[in-house]
């Protein structure tokens, strides 16, 4: 059994950390100790609690060690793996960035990766993960280094931003779905039932925003196949009308259908995080239009009472009042790191910095596409040019990623501003209510927009 030690960065958190948890309870060819760091103290405690507690269920086979440590300088000790999950600021930011922006009726879905969330996390996110960044550098450099965290491309972007020779990728299960739905398609249309691990496909974007433009099961193309699908469900969606079960965190992927039909080519993440990165007038001009397309707005105060169902049954498993369960979490972490330690060899969609891999798009910025896992090594699957339109639309994020670094190189708000005046899903509003938005927002945000010394706009 192959023994590492992994440096956990939000050790406290409660779905990520369980999800690694009870997949390395079930992970046979892999061993060691998980070293929990977190600012929330008590949560990472619980946490070890519970994860020790794993490893002594019947069906538990993987020997490993949960404990805490009170710094990440102490964390970072010996690491092998770092893995990081943590949430910018906390649910009462969020709120702010996600339902202020109503007031000048820019509804937000999701509220983690674009728009004015996106933008006002990327600045509460960056000064954090420079300290992440330059103690990786100085502890543990030869470490690798997995985001789970969103915004993930700028979260990325900024660990190499700090650290150019740092080993970080960035996971992110969004393509995960679409392969199950491109097994539902392939089923509807052939009989034949496979797995989603079967699914070949060739993903090419930025996180969130990440297009296929091709789709195979051994020797069928699925691609045609996906065109009647796409046909068949136009109009309900994939849910019929019982999308309303799905939940708040769901949609009847009916923008996805859309968008397939707009540009030729598989919009692979689900449709919250979708509209997000479009133009305000395609599918959130108001309420109205976002239930015709069928899709929830997600209000941070859910978030908020599962955080809190989350904390109170940690406490109880840890008090011993609730039994703990290992729920394997369906995600690729654990194949990665037996990847890199040369037990296996995987591919899978990851986000790292553009080596080429989508020429029509900008080498150096974190990109999301297919990579190859070996030992110790990551290398990227060429996917060729995006389309057109969804590579335009790309551009513009992108271009707004730079600017959001400018703000952090130079500590000036300023910039953030700029990015907010060119973003796409605010392209409906004039200067002057942009403005307006962003001078309510920053002072609710002041404890953590202090690392902007430099800004002029507005007294923080």
């Amino acid at each position: 059994m192959k023994q590492i030690r992994i440096a956990y960065i939000g050790g406290g958190s409660r779905l990520w950390a369980r999800g690694l948890m009870s997949d390395l309870a079930v992970e046979s060819d892999l061993g060691g100790e998980v070293i929990l760091y977190d600012i929330d103290y008590q949560a990472a405690v619980n946490n070890a609690t519970i994860g020790n507690l794993m490893m002594k269920q019947p069906n538990a086979v993987g020997e490993w060690t949960f404990s805490v440590s009170k710094t990440l300088d102490e964390a970072l000790v010996g690491a092998d793996f770092v893995f990081i999950s943590i949430l910018p600021g906390t649910f009462d930011e969020m709120e702010t960035y996600v339902h202020r922006p109503e007031h000048w009726g820019v509804y937000q879905t999701v509220g983690d990766t674009t728009g004015p969330s996106g933008v006002f996390r990327s600045l509460i996110m960056m000064p954090m993960y420079e300290t992440f960044a330059k103690a990786i550098e100085r502890i543990c450099p030869h470490a690798w280094v997995i985001n789970f965290t969103n915004p993930m491309t700028m979260c990325v972007q900024m660990l190499y931003h700090v650290f150019p020779k740092i080993k970080a990728f960035g996971n992110c299960h969004e393509v995960f779905f679409v392969q199950k739905i491109l097994a539902r398609a392939l089923k509807e249309a052939t009989g034949i039932d496979a797995h989603r691990h079967e699914i070949q496909i060739n993903p090419q974007g930025i996180n969130h925003f990440t297009w296929i433009n091709y789709a195979s099961y051994k020797d069928i193309d699925i691609m045609p196949i996906y065109q009647d699908f796409v046909d068949k469900y136009y109009d309900v969606g994939l849910s019929g009308d019982q999308w309303v079960h799905v939940g708040p965190f769901g949609s009847a992927e009916r923008v996805k259908l859309d968008l397939f039909k707009r540009f030729g080519v598989i919009a692979a993440a689900g449709d919250r995080h979708l509209v997000e990165f479009l133009p305000h007038d395609w599918y959130m001009k108001d309420k109205a239009m976002i239930e015709s397309w069928r899709f929830f707005l997600t209000p941070v105060s859910l978030r908020k009472e599962i955080k809190q169902r989350g904390n109170e049954s940690a406490e109880r498993i840890a008090k011993g009042l609730e039994s703990v369960r290992i729920s394997p979490s369906g995600e690729e972490g654990i194949l990665q790191l037996k990847a890199l330690l040369g037990l296996t060899e995987l591919i899978t969609n990851i986000n790292i910095p553009n080596q080429g891999q989508i020429p029509n798009l900008p080498l150096g910025h974190v990109v999301e596409t297919n990579a190859v896992f070996r030992r110790d090594d990551v290398k990227p699957v060429f996917t060729g040019n995006m389309p057109e339109i969804p590579a335009e639309i790309t551009m513009k994020h992108i271009e707004n990623h730079h600017r959001l670094l400018k703000a952090f190189d130079h500590k000036d708000l300023a910039y953030a501003l700029e990015a907010l005046e060119h973003d796409v899903s605010l392209s409906h509003l004039s200067k002057s209510d942009i403005k307006a938005m962003f001078d309510d927002i920053v002072p609710r945000l002041k404890p953590y927009l202090t690392y902007y010394s430099n800004t002029k706009l507005i007294k923080l």
